[in-house]
């Protein structure tokens, strides 16, 4: 949402006298922002600081253009005005000729130019009492002072003079329905901070003996008799106040170091809780509680997020619903490089700056170090000013972007996309993908693609696209196209495009029509098209605008439609427009392509939402959508399943559904021109969630994965996020009438969501990550440089899955069925055996460490669940590798004995599950046990001639069988080496089973080291071995080395001894009268030339006398003589070349290859 950016800046402000600033506030429209130190004002505008000197005695500061106005410390108002001055400016820039910035364009001044200021005091008010605080209420100011009053004052010259108001004259009670309230009942009570919340018609308060309420009027008028408050009744140590208007929220600082939030109940009117901001003890173990209370509460101007600074220091930012994103009192902000802990930063004032782009803060620590700084040209006081900058995401001011799958970030001159290299993302939409990370990203990924761009390029990297903004000011909408490829960005006036296959800017033309429009309500891409809401300044004209792309951006390539009311929000789905207008109504507009390259755009329907909106600035979001509830789904036309069919609604956070209603005949008028019939009307709104800070959803149609693509996602702030999943029936069955077709379902993730990949099943989103250069700074005088104070923001693109979430929730409610149908659409996901791993180890993790009983265990429905798929063997075993000893009772109870799930690897072939498995017999179980299962292992390994488990195998059974128990250790021994650990690398890290055997085997940690060789040069390992243990390891290596020649596989014997060490001559000496003899020469003969492939003896035509040899006929006697005269020659040159090749393979324990190779040069003889 919000991520800091860079180093801050520290403002050099050239004051006359050495004083620490006391006040920072900015003005409405965020172009000026005001200074206030004990004796001084400085006025600062964007970039110029501009201070006309005002000698008085300070406390408090609210900037009003054009009128200005603070409090002193003796209780007197001080207003001043800022007179026009036209054509009057300090500083003007200069171009060098020919440069595109023109100075006769319009607005050049305003934009260009920073103006020349004057104050003027206008009046003084004396309240007669210290003031506690300030707030700007309309037209109105109001005032509290120490005794116990409110002061309500007029801008416009005081000349209706001012009301006090009692407090002890305010009834309060806990809801607006009590016919009567309680007093405060006591004088010594005041306001110690307040602040007017316009769309809850009233000002939040918190009183000096920490309670908070809220103060409403009852009618229009602003008197003691028509004042009503009500008590938030769990707070009594109230610090201070801020309100959201957008959201209707008002948060309330707390002694304790928190922030409850609460909002207004539009049904009794009492305060009701929301949530609660609060650092917790797991991720800031060292400082959650030592905080002290809460000083300033300050929400963006977006109302997005809000920032939060204690009495002992610190910055913490948050979502409107309570996730934290950024917290500067643990990681390198609070600790150096060499471990040593920083001082936090205390800040004793902040304000936001436009758009939210920067925060100015007042350092608080900066009294003790201030100090001055000269060079050759002036003299620059360097004052505890400080400035923070920030990118956000394009989700907070146009949230069109909800239905992108891009994650797009903009800061105040650059954009930040997470698309990668457009270039090489030009294939169609293809879900199967070769290999993905769930996680944060580290590497380069294999192709595919997602609408002309795939996970390749959106998970590619951690880097980021960054494009450089050269629209007038800072971005203020931002929209990225559904391929990637194009970027559209709006500044103060009119809006530029980039490509980011040709790295170039398009601009308008003329300067003249760029300047005369401002885009009011966002801008989306449908197509090649831009769509827009824009004010024409000409006119004064609302006009919804469509661009082509590849034209000329100009007006005369444009198609304009006057709109009625101010837009305040745009969104497209598929061929439809969707407004939200001033006047709480929603107009829907059908874009058609014509001749000419534009397209037209056509009214459909407009609904109005006065009845349920009390004020269009509430909405967040509006979008068109196919989701549909019970109604919905039962529909038998498919062709409706593509049509709009409801519109979601973010009202303060509150989403609110208006379905097409399609009880009517209209539903099979099928024969009119689809934008000439009467369109369907929409049933009455349908609050489906609360506290939803943002929502996803699609317009594509898959069929194998209908549960994601029709599904709505939302995100909740500190809730998580919440998934509104369509059930369907099994097999097109008849579904039960008493089950629903929709279900909510909430899980948490540990990334802030910026975007959804639906049929990918993964949310991605940014983080911010900090750098520490202070060890280049090692001078004492370098110590208060902000690259020592503050480590150096960055911000990295990371991503997570969320479908193990879903299958885990599903089960939770007995839909298992729907379960199974949801993870089998998902199967060929690459990274979905580490979805049911996760599922199982979250669900194991969770209950087993429970420290009270679990009435209704979830483990053994996960784990009958994962037998379902033929991945349950691997997933069971690297669960338990990655989980404690102390669990796999637990975990073995519900999912099977390990040794019947062993000798299940066994059958299946699977020798690497089966070797994974053994280590948890060799803990679970007395050691007989595992060394009997690991015999079995390693002559099905010996069989299959798997040699790099073979030779791991003889090292444990060497190391199980030296001097162990008869009893199971009671726990894994990871703590320090013992003879009983020889496996001990399956439980200290997770290695994947489709890893090469080198690299296997280089992993390999193994407590026992034995001398054991990986190939023919290895030492002999078992000539000195008189221990039992060897000797039963090389009666098995005898036993399946006289297997293999009996049955003459002499090339898996030369295999053998090659991979194992095995001594061959000494062994084949001792079976030269047993295995080794051979009895049948003709099929060994046959047996090893069809074992080397080598081709068969051929006896030359010539050698044999022809009966017609010398032109004399002879007999089949003597024909029959000769043949069996060559017989013995045969068998005995074959007796020759079977004897010459055994010994030529094995001998001096030659591998394989040299073997192979003599053999043929014999074979040639």
């Amino acid at each position: 949402m919000y991520f800091l950016s860079g180093w801050p800046k520290r403002l050099l402000c050239p004051l006359e006298s050495l004083e620490q600033p006391l006040h920072i506030q900015t003005d409405p429209q965020r172009a000026f922002f005001a200074v206030l130190s004990p004796s001084q004002l400085s006025i600062w505008y964007c970039r110029v600081s501009i201070h006309p000197p005002v000698s008085l005695q300070t406390q408090l500061s609210q900037l009003k253009s054009p009128l200005l106005f603070f409090s002193t410390a003796n209780g007197y108002i001080l207003f001043f005005e800022i007179p026009s001055t036209r054509d009057k400016y300090l500083y003007e820039p200069m171009y060098p000729k020919g440069s595109p910035h023109l100075k006769g364009t319009p607005h050049y001044k305003e934009e260009q130019c920073a103006p020349s200021l004057s104050l003027e005091m206008k009046k003084v008010l004396d309240l007669q009492a210290s003031i506690t605080s300030l707030q700007s209420m309309l037209e109105d100011l109001l005032i509290a002072t120490a005794d116990g009053f409110l002061h309500l004052v007029h801008w416009d010259g005081m000349t209706n003079g001012r009301k006090a108001i009692n407090l002890c004259t305010v009834p309060f009670s806990v809801d607006l329905q009590s016919s009567r309230g309680s007093f405060l009942g006591f004088e010594d009570v005041y306001i110690r901070d307040m602040e007017y919340c316009a769309t809850l018609d009233g000002f939040a308060v918190v009183f000096n003996d920490g309670r908070v309420g809220f103060i409403t009027p009852m009618s229009s008028r602003l008197t003691a008799e028509q004042l009503h408050g009500v008590w938030a009744q769990d707070v009594i140590d109230g610090t201070c106040v801020a309100v959201n208007n957008k959201y209707r929220l008002m948060a309330f600082g707390c002694a304790n170091g928190s922030v409850q939030v609460y909002t207004i109940d539009t049904t009794t009117g009492a305060m009701q809780f929301s949530h609660k901001l609060e650092l917790t003890p797991k991720q800031y173990p060292d400082i959650w509680n030592k905080t002290g209370p809460v000083k300033l509460i300050r929400w963006s101007p977006d109302s997005c997020v809000v920032m939060v600074t204690w009495e002992c220091g610190g910055l913490s930012l948050w979502s409107v619903f309570g996730a934290q994103l950024i917290c500067t009192l643990g990681g390198d902000f609070a600790y150096q490089s060499d471990g040593a802990k920083k001082d936090p930063l205390k800040i004793s004032s902040m304000t936001w700056g436009s758009e939210g782009y920067h925060l100015w803060v007042i350092d608080g620590n900066s009294s003790s170090n201030m100090k001055l700084e000269r060079d050759t040209y002036n003299e620059a006081r360097q004052f505890g000013i400080l400035q923070f900058h920030f990118i956000k995401s394009a989700l907070t001011v146009n949230p069109c972007m909800s239905n992108q799958e891009q994650v797009l970030l903009q800061g105040e001159d650059r954009l930040y996309l997470n698309c990668g290299d457009a270039t090489q993302a030009q294939s169609p939409r293809n879900t199967s993908h070769s290999e993905h990370k769930p996680t944060r990203e580290r590497g380069p990924y294999s192709d595919g693609s997602l609408d002309s761009q795939g996970l390749s390029t959106l998970l590619g990297h951690r880097h980021w696209h960054v494009v450089q903004v050269i629209v007038a000011g800072c971005p203020y909408f931002s929209a990225i196209d559904k391929l990637g490829q194009n970027v559209a960005v709006v500044g103060k006036f009119g809006f530029a495009h980039y490509s980011l296959l040709t790295k170039k800017w398009k601009l308008f033309g003329n300067i003249t029509q760029e300047q005369n429009m401002m885009v009011t309500g966002g801008l989306a891409w449908w197509n090649d098209f831009i769509v827009l809401a824009c004010y024409n300044l000409n006119d004064h004209q609302e006009e919804l605008r469509i661009y082509l792309r590849t034209s000329n951006l100009d007006n005369a390539f444009a198609h304009i439609t006057k709109v009625h009311a101010d837009t305040l929000l745009l969104s497209v789905f598929r061929d439809m427009v969707i407004l939200f207008r001033a006047d709480c109504s929603i107009c829907l507009y059908n874009i058609n392509f014509i001749l000419n390259p534009t397209a037209s755009i056509q009214v459909l329907q407009e609904v109005s939402m006065s009845r349920y909106i009390p004020h269009p600035f509430l909405v967040v979001s509006v979008t068109l959508t196919s989701v549909r509830t019970e109604t919905g789904i039962t529909l038998k036309m498919p062709q409706q399943a593509c049509e709009a069919e409801s519109i979601m609604l973010n009202l303060a956070g509150q989403l609110i559904m208006l379905q097409r209603d399609r009880s009517g005949p209209q539903i099979r008028d099928k024969d009119n021109n689809p934008n000439q019939r009467k369109h369907l009307p929409f049933c009455a709104p349908v609050v489906l969630a609360q506290s939803v800070e943002n929502v996803w959803t699609t317009s594509r149609i898959n069929k194998q994965k209908r549960h994601l693509l029709e599904a709505l996602w939302l995100s909740c702030g500190g809730a998580g996020m919440k998934v509104w999943l369509p059930l369907f029936p099994r097999d097109h069955r008849k579904p039960h009438s008493f089950l629903s077709r929709r279900i909510m379902l909430p899980f948490h993730i540990n990334i802030y969501p910026l975007a959804v990949l639906f049929e990918d099943a993964l949310v991605l989103g940014a983080v911010n990550d900090t750098v520490l250069y202070d060890c280049l700074y090692t001078q004492t005088s370098a110590r208060e440089h902000l690259e020592v104070l503050f480590p150096f923001s960055v911000v990295e693109r990371t991503s997570q899955i969320y479908l193990h979430h879903i299958l885990r929730q599903l089960l939770v409610r007995n839909l298992g069925e729907q379960a199974l149908l949801l993870a089998h659409s998902c199967a060929t996901l690459p990274y979905f055996p580490h979805v049911l791993e996760l599922m199982l180890h979250e669900v194991l993790e969770e209950e087993a460490t429970s420290r009270e009983p679990i009435p209704d265990p979830l483990l053994p429905t996960v784990a009958k669940f994962i037998t379902e798929f033929p991945l349950f063997l691997q997933t069971v075993v690297h669960c338990a590798r990655k989980t404690e000893y102390a669990l796999w009772n637990y975990l073995f109870a519900a999912v099977g004995n390990p040794k019947d799930l062993f000798e299940e690897c066994l059958m299946a072939q699977d020798l690497d599950t089966a070797a994974s498995y053994l280590i948890i017999l060799q803990n679970m179980e007395v050691p007989a046990v595992s060394r009997q299962h690991a015999t079995l292992l390693f002559n099905t390994a010996l069989e299959q001639g798997k040699w790099d488990l073979c030779r791991h195998m003889i090292r444990f059974l060497k190391a199980i069988g030296s001097g162990e128990t008869e009893t199971p250790p009671a726990t894994p021994t990871t703590q320090e080496p013992s003879s009983s650990s020889g496996f001990e690398f399956f439980r200290h890290r997770s290695i994947s089973l489709s890893q090469s055997a080198e690299n296997l085997h280089s992993k390999f940690n193994l407590t026992k080291t034995l001398s054991m060789p990986s190939g023919p040069s290895g030492k002999r390992w078992s000539k000195d071995s008189d221990c039992a243990e060897n000797m039963y390891i090389d009666m098995m290596l005898w036993r399946h080395a006289r297997r293999l020649l009996e049955e003459i596989k002499l090339k898996d014997l030369g295999c053998f001894a090659a991979q194992l060490g095995f001594e061959l001559i000494g062994w084949l000496c001792k079976e030269r009268a047993r295995a080794a003899r051979v009895e049948d020469f003709v099929f060994a003969l046959k047996k090893l030339h069809k074992d080397f492939l080598w081709p068969l003896p051929v006896i030359p035509a010539s050698s044999i006398n022809s009966p017609f040899k010398n032109g004399k006929y002879k007999t089949g006697a003597s024909y029959t003589h000769q043949s069996e005269s060559v017989l013995p020659h045969f068998l005995s040159q074959a007796k020759n070349r079977l004897r010459l090749a055994t010994c030529t393979v094995f001998s001096h324990r030659v591998c394989f290859l040299k073997g192979f190779c003599l053999a043929q040069a014999v074979s040639l003889v």
